[in-house]
């Protein structure tokens, strides 16, 4: 698993295409940005509590588990903290 430098999240690898991603509950709000994703994404909720993701010029929805946010490449997005730990499975295309 690794925690890499300011990102709010850790990361591990499960195949080639596919990582778990996980955002601790103590982590900074203003950590967690406006960005883009390089690649095609599809994330899967697998828990969290009271977090939110929003998509540019779109007001922020609640997400939880089950919960499948497909995110283009480029496409500005970012999530708003909850409040338990966040795990997500995100699958790059």
């Amino acid at each position: 698993m690794s925690h890499g430098g300011k990102k709010p999240y850790w990361d591990k690898q499960i195949d080639e295409n596919s990582f778990l991603r996980t955002f601790s509950l103590n982590c900074d709000s203003s950590e967690l940005e406006w960005h883009r994703d390089v690649q095609n994404r599809q994330v899967e909720v697998i828990s969290g509590k009271d977090w939110k993701f929003q998509y540019d010029n779109c007001l922020p929805e609640t997400i939880k588990p089950g919960d499948k946010i497909i995110v283009e490449k480029n496409e500005w997005h970012r999530i708003i903290k909850g409040s338990t730990d966040l795990i997500l499975l995100v699958h790059e295309k």
